[in-house]
């Protein structure tokens, strides 16, 4: 175990989540160098604005800031695919897992600001501000464009078939009566937002285990390392519908039609445990507007597609493709409410 979260009085094992030391080349805040980096690549970047309609001209690179097999990697490799076929350039996914997504984000923030990077970003973008503070190497509104909320989901409590427990109020005598495993898929995911606010809700304290993302999270669960994980409904959806994991109850305010047996929390007694996944894209700070408008065209607009969307919602998730402004402004909201809920929770690294 590389670190610890303390919630409260109680020590959280964090797995080995503890981001990785990030150096900035300058201060971030007034002297963020993403307004330099915009400025001195405005040359290189006439073509572009130009002649937007012929972007890409070779292969794009998104930076997942997990290992594979979790619920950022498959969102970015379902509409990667469809941008390649739509754009004729390969969009090619590259998964940079650890450190509380820190150093994937920290890659797509460094790249050139000429829409060949860009990155996967979800509830971990608005948590870590308020976890890690001082020690954040960027400003999340200042250093990054968000280019748009691509989809949501819930999350899904799941059992390995070898747990007693059927349904929630098992797991919760089962926890009551032992120290007992409960999982998630790193540090500020929503997996992770999830496991706190279940922690908080009945005051039980099981031991809680942090992987390295979604996929590796999966794969202790299926092997019964760890007999209960709060996981992204679209990534366990493969092992549900295999026998492999069982789901005992889900996320958000009404029941997925991809799982529609399966009760909410609400349903189940713990309304308060309602945290709802989200997965979008980012990009440099100092994009030019109509790289980013084509980049929503290749990437967020397909999503709507009656045959991509269908391949989403099968795996759980919602659909909004949506735009920068309304993304940025959801990303400033969280930011701020999940600040104040690390505060009033006590929940910080160390």
């Amino acid at each position: 175990m590389a670190g610890l979260f303390r919630l409260g009085g109680v020590h959280v094992p964090a797995g080995t989540q503890n981001p990785s030391p990030i150096h900035r080349r300058e201060p971030f805040g007034a002297g963020s160098s993403a307004p330099r980096r915009a400025l001195l690549a405005a040359p290189l970047l006439l073509p572009a604005l130009a002649r937007a309609q012929d972007f890409p001209a070779r292969n794009v690179r998104i930076v997942v800031p997990y290992g594979p097999g979790g619920a950022s990697d498959i969102v970015a490799r379902i509409l990667a695919q469809r941008a390649t076929e739509i754009s004729g350039q390969t969009f090619v996914v590259e998964n940079r897992g650890g450190g509380a997504s820190i150093p994937g984000t920290q890659a797509v923030i460094a790249a050139p600001p000429d829409g060949y990077t860009l990155g996967t970003a979800d509830n971990a973008l608005v948590v870590n501000p308020g976890l890690f503070r001082e020690r954040m190497p960027f400003d999340v509104e200042k250093d990054l464009t968000p280019l748009g909320l691509a989809v949501t989901a819930p999350l899904v409590l799941l059992a390995n078939p070898g747990a007693p427990a059927r349904d929630l109020k098992g797991v919760l005598d089962e926890m009551r009566a032992r120290p007992t495993g409960l999982s998630h898929g790193g540090i500020g995911t929503p997996t992770h937002l999830t496991v706190v606010e279940f922690q908080l809700s009945t005051g039980l304290e099981p031991t809680v285990v942090g992987y390295r993302g979604g996929g590796p999270q999966l794969a202790g669960l299926v092997a019964g390392d760890v007999p209960y994980g709060f996981v992204a409904i679209s990534s366990a959806m493969t092992h549900i519908q295999g026998g492999r994991l069982r789901p005992v109850a889900l996320t958000g305010t009404a029941r997925s039609p991809a799982l529609p047996e399966v009760p909410t929390m609400a349903e189940a007694g713990l309304p308060e445990v309602a945290t709802v996944g989200w997965w979008g894209f980012i990009l440099p700070a100092g994009v030019p507007a109509p790289l980013q408008a084509r980049l929503r065209a290749l990437l967020l607009e397909p999503a709507k597609e009656p045959a991509v969307r269908a391949r989403l919602e099968g795996l759980g998730y919602t659909v909004v493709a949506g735009d920068g402004p309304s993304y940025a402004a959801r990303i400033r909201q969280e930011t701020a409410q999940w600040r104040e809920r690390a505060d009033r929770a006590g929940l910080k690294p160390e």
